[in-house]
């Protein structure tokens, strides 16, 4: 028992202490919650003895015999280049500062009998961060930016036969939000708060026979109401700090998930998943003060994202009763409008490309990843607070590496 309070303590303190980085999926959702799940590109529904299903697919956790813990870290580094069409004239050219990223996951599931199931997963659904040249033309709409995510899920599942299985589960979801930019495109400020949160999901798998599967999972959108601390630094009018208070709502959107599972044999199988995200919930990001700052009663900002897809399809294969390798595809639609851009999320549609490897035996699983993500431009439209007209960010990519280690008692 104190190991079971220490290791969920200890996942606590790792997922609410680590941001996770800015280059995962479209917009910014995070799919890594496992170094297996990474390795297939994110279409792992329907693992078998995986604690880390509560992230994946809820319905699953029923595939796990007894009980299980499991910790993940997935490190996430993303570069990329930039070109900004100044409203003085010229044109400047330059690049993120590399500031990478882990996304951790921690996960325990019980088996209460043979139908009935118990879970908690802890692990970062959402979360961002981006960082430019402080004294670059884009600092006036961005120059760092960082979202930590992180979801404690209490889940319960229940096999109702041979064919059905089903789970519900409550989510307390945090949100730390940290923005930095040039006002007057000198002028840096800060706004930084953080909020909690509820939210619940839900999710059914049918298996037609012993090798095709399907399964449906449906997250609710959470709603932020966030209080934040607003920060001017040596204001040009009266030479010293502005401190005042913050007000805004972060909405995280809903999101379907469907997978299909197809295993060819006892060693191969292969996964195909679709996940919509209601992206069109970032309609602004609109932060109002308690005390005006030059002026300004805020800052609002129109974002209209569209909603979109993610495709992925990951393949499992069992060399021997102790090593399997995974491999991954997927491509995430981009969900950005050119006049709902920013250099917050300033990046397009991504293809991440995945492989890993496990080693696992009846007491222990360890799993590792290697991933790239090729990650599209994006154009950005400038404003009237905004120091350039136009910006366009190219060369987007991401290095991904992962490691998980399950224990079964």
């Amino acid at each position: 028992m104190f190991f079971k309070k220490r290791f969920m303590i200890l996942g606590l303190a790792c997922t609410l202490a680590v941001p996770a980085a800015g280059a995962s999926a479209e917009g910014f959702a995070i799919n890594e919650w496992s170094a297996e799940g990474v390795a297939m590109g994110g279409a792992r529904m329907f693992a078998e003895n995986d604690a880390a299903n509560i992230a994946y697919n809820p319905a699953s956790i029923t595939k796990v015999k007894g009980e299980a813990f499991k910790q993940s870290a997935v490190y996430i580094s993303p570069h990329g280049k930039y070109e900004a069409d100044k409203k003085s004239g010229g044109v400047e050219k330059g690049k993120n500062v590399v500031h990478a990223g882990w996304a951790p996951g921690n996960y325990y599931v019980k088996q209460l009998n043979d139908k009935d199931w118990i879970g908690v997963g802890l692990f970062s659904r959402f979360g961002m961060i981006s960082e430019f040249e402080r004294n670059s033309v884009v600092a006036s709409n961005a120059f760092f930016s960082r979202l930590n995510g992180a979801s404690l899920t209490p889940t319960y599942a229940r096999k109702f036969d041979n064919k059905w299985s089903a789970a519900v589960g409550a989510e307390v979801n945090y949100v730390g939000l940290e923005l930095q930019k040039n006002v007057m495109g000198t002028i840096p400020t800060q706004t930084k708060g953080e909020s909690w949160a509820l939210g619940w999901n839900a999710a059914a798998n049918y298996a037609f026979d012993a090798k095709n599967e399907i399964g449906l999972v449906y997250r609710s959108k959470v709603t932020h109401t966030m209080d934040a601390d607003f920060r001017g630094y040596s204001s040009a009018f009266t030479g010293k700090d502005h401190f005042t208070k913050a007000h805004g709502k972060v909405t995280l959107p809903d999101s379907w998930a469907i997978g299909y599972n197809h295993k060819f044999n006892d060693r191969t199988r292969v996964e195909l998943n679709g996940t919509y995200t209601k992206w069109s919930t970032y309609d602004a990001l609109n932060i109002d003060f308690d005390d005006a700052f030059l002026g300004q009663s805020g800052s609002h900002s129109q974002k209209n994202w569209s909603n979109g897809w993610r495709y992925a399809i990951g393949a499992e294969h069992k060399l021997s009763d102790k090593y399997t390798i995974m491999g991954g595809y997927a491509y995430d639609e981009s969900a950005i409008p050119f006049d709902g851009a920013d250099f917050i999320v300033p990046t397009g549609a991504r293809r991440t490309y995945s492989l890993g490897f496990q080693y696992h035996d009846k007491k222990q699983t360890l799993g590792v990843t290697l991933g790239l993500i090729d990650i599209d431009g994006l154009r950005i439209k400038g404003h009237t607070t905004d120091g350039y007209s136009e910006a366009r960010t190219y060369d987007n990519y991401a290095k991904v590496v992962g490691i998980s280690y399950q224990r079964n008692f």
